[in-house]
């Protein structure tokens, strides 16, 4: 049995005997029965870990991912991370790994580096994410979205029924605010999750109803793998199609292990690029459900631009002279803040009653009429925890389709420190060191203490704090 391993390691390894012969003789060289696949994973990240820059390149000769992942996530250039082993770093960046990639408590390696305080590690990794993306701002989940929404054509009537026709459009399909999805079989992949994407042919029954019809962009591609020459790129429009009401075996059936999932929480298991896809889809498909009459004097409304309009159809309605926000999808604004105490050293989090047990989270509101965001950062810490807020940073936004909220994430900078819980609201308020938003991070806490997952925004503010005061 231990020969015929070695055989396949033979077989499968590489094409270069060679390689194959020192493989099978540096594993042959372990105690024990021979488990291929497992002896190459320990020697490949025991190499990234210890330094072994030699052996690594060798191992890299092999027909093996460079960005494979151990049951916990972690890669070979998190380990290298870990122990500030520059030139494995530098070795493995050459090779092509992932620096975006995140372990099961959703560290990059770069973040990995920043935790354990390998200076030289962190430089390299930063330099090489500045080189590779010059003008990258955080994306958070739910915001990448590769669509041109094309605002500009969604008043063409004709343009847009084209668009509808064309063979290269795809339709996403809602069921009752339920995405239509597939699922991977792959237990490696780290999102589950991803958008069903129908033809014209595949719908056209359905929309012979006069159904919900939302347009939602156009993204180029190129169908081609052999020639990439912008001869052959298209544009593939994409609607969002609403099925409520209509057997959904009928479109389930159409894909392979289709299925409508509840749009929270599984939808936070969708690809990043199809979350940014399925929030403005739901969010215009939740208000066209919505806000079916005129909010000025109670009329019937017809859909127009594309979805991205309810017009009155009373005509002597001083909704259709001018613009007004009643006629358009509203958004609604809400802030969302990390508190950092006077001396910086702790930060602020609180737990809603609705919370999952010991989730603690940051602190949050809507916005209200005629306020700044710096100001409303002020009202809602004091008003759930009594702190007192002084300066106020932004840090960056997240769509929150559920059903159609913008979150403005901030730093604030607490000019108190006595807490006054408003017992309506939140169960808890309590001040924490880094080191403990560390474990909370990694899912480490002594108490068992968690915050949100890092498809939140809550979870990259703490994580950005927590970067940014390393040495602390």
């Amino acid at each position: 049995m231990r020969m015929l391993n070695r055989l396949r390691v033979w077989q499968c390894i590489t094409r270069k005997p060679s390689t194959a012969v020192r493989f099978v003789v540096m594993m042959s060289n372990t105690e024990g029965p021979l488990d291929t696949k497992k002896s190459f994973e320990d020697k490949y990240f025991d190499c990234a870990a210890n330094g072994n820059v030699e052996e690594l390149k060798f191992l890299l000769q092999a027909t093996f991912n460079p960005d494979h992942r151990n049951d916990k996530g972690w890669t070979a250039l998190m380990f290298a991370a870990r122990h500030g082993q520059v030139p494995v770093v530098e070795t493995l960046l050459e090779k092509g790994c992932d620096v975006n990639l995140v372990n099961k408590t959703g560290q990059t390696a770069q973040d990995i580096a920043v935790f354990w305080d390998q200076k030289n590690t962190v430089n390299m990794l930063t330099d090489f994410i500045r080189k590779e993306n010059p003008d990258k701002q955080q994306r958070n989940y739910f915001s990448l979205n590769n669509l041109d929404r094309m605002a500009e054509n969604r008043k063409d009537s004709c343009w847009l029924e084209s668009k509808l026709k064309k063979e290269t459009t795809r339709f996403i399909v809602f069921s009752d605010l339920k995405p239509l999805v597939v699922s991977s079989h792959d237990s490696a992949k780290r999102y589950k999750y991803t958008l069903v994407r129908l033809a014209h042919r595949d719908v056209e029954f359905h929309l012979k109803t006069n159904p919900l019809l939302v347009f939602l962009g156009v993204e180029m591609y190129n169908p081609s793998k052999d020639d990439s020459s912008e001869e052959n790129v298209v544009s593939q429009a994409s609607f969002a199609l609403d099925v409520t009401n209509t057997d959904e075996s009928k479109f389930k059936t159409l894909v392979n292990e289709a299925e409508f999932i509840t749009s929270y929480p599984a939808s936070m298991q969708l690809e990043p690029s199809d979350a940014g896809i399925f929030a403005e889809a739901r969010s215009m498909l939740d208000w066209l459900d919505r806000y079916k009459f005129c909010a000025t004097c109670g009329s019937s409304t017809t859909v127009t631009e594309g979805g991205y309009k309810r017009t009155c159809d009373d005509k002597s309605c001083r909704t259709n002279k001018g613009i007004h926000n009643t006629c358009y999808p509203r958004t609604d604004p809400s802030v969302i803040m990390l508190v950092v105490s006077p001396d910086k050293k702790r930060c602020l989090l609180g737990r809603k009653k609705q919370f999952p047990a010991k989730m603690y989270s940051c602190l949050a509101g809507f916005m209200e009429p005629g306020e700044t965001i710096e100001d409303t950062c002020r009202r809602e810490v004091y008003e759930e925890s009594g702190v007192r807020v002084g300066r106020v940073d932004y840090h960056s936004s997240q769509p929150w389709p559920f059903p159609c909220s913008l979150m403005l994430g901030c730093i604030a900078l607490a000019t108190s420190e006595n807490i006054k819980i408003d017992n309506d609201e939140m169960e808890d308020v309590q001040w924490f060191q880094r080191s403990e938003l560390v474990q909370m991070l990694t899912r480490q806490h002594p108490q068992g203490l968690f915050v949100p997952p890092d498809q939140a925004i809550a979870h990259q503010i703490i994580k950005a704090w927590v970067r940014m005061t390393a040495n602390l």
